[in-house]
């Protein structure tokens, strides 16, 4: 069994409190807003510059990882890039330094697709139904109750950009996922039960 998991989440879902409680489980480090603190020390930019970058980012795939990287050979940084793209080149390598290590829970940040070529490694993604999100917004991440439907559409639509701008993927598509939950219909403690446990019975292709 391989205990290195990746959680994409719509807004509102649980999926940050159900990744930590899978982390207790598995026991493996879990990576939230630690990524920041890793990228900030990489990228030497200020911790409130890289949390606001994903909800600046354009919409459509106007941009690829790919054409990123091309840019970076030698561990350089193009003076061509932008900050939002520095700043995501900065995560990506926090990323796959996680990866290498083959353990850990991982919360959004694109790590499906930073780690597609990591064997063994497990994607999830995390919805719910949209009331259950606003009422998940407004007790217990402190939304006012009367922009709350506002707010949970706006970080969705800003996440599926911040996805979309840096990967050859499409937020929220099945394909690019091992498990899929709708956590309206289970408690947090039993999504993150259902994923350990789908990560110790699935099958896994050993890296070449």
């Amino acid at each position: 069994m391989k205990k290195l998991v990746t959680i994409s989440r719509q807004y509102g879902s649980g999926g940050r409190t159900i990744g930590k409680i899978l982390a207790d489980i598995l026991n493996v480090p879990f990576y939230d807003k630690e990524i920041i603190d890793m990228a900030v020390e990489e990228s030497g930019y200020s911790r409130e510059v890289i949390e606001g970058a994903e909800m600046k980012a354009k919409s459509g795939f106007a941009y690829s990882l790919a054409s990123a990287l091309s840019f970076t050979e030698g561990g350089g940084v193009s003076k061509d890039l932008s900050v939002n793209d520095r700043l995501f080149l900065a995560q990506y390598r926090v990323i796959q330094e996680i990866g290498a290590s083959e353990t850990g829970v991982i919360i959004g940040r694109c790590a499906d697709y930073v780690l597609k070529d990591k064997p063994g490694v497990t994607n999830v993604f995390i919805y719910a139904d949209l009331e259950d999100r606003i009422r998940r917004a407004v007790m217990e991440y402190g939304e006012n109750p009367d922009g709350a439907k506002n707010a949970v559409l706006a970080v969705d639509k800003a996440r599926s950009n911040y996805y979309n701008y840096h990967t050859e993927y499409k937020y929220g598509d099945v394909r690019n996922y091992n498990l899929c939950i709708n956590s309206s219909y289970i408690t947090e403690q039993e999504a993150a039960e259902l994923i350990a446990d789908y990560v110790e019975k699935r099958k896994y292709i050993e890296e070449a």
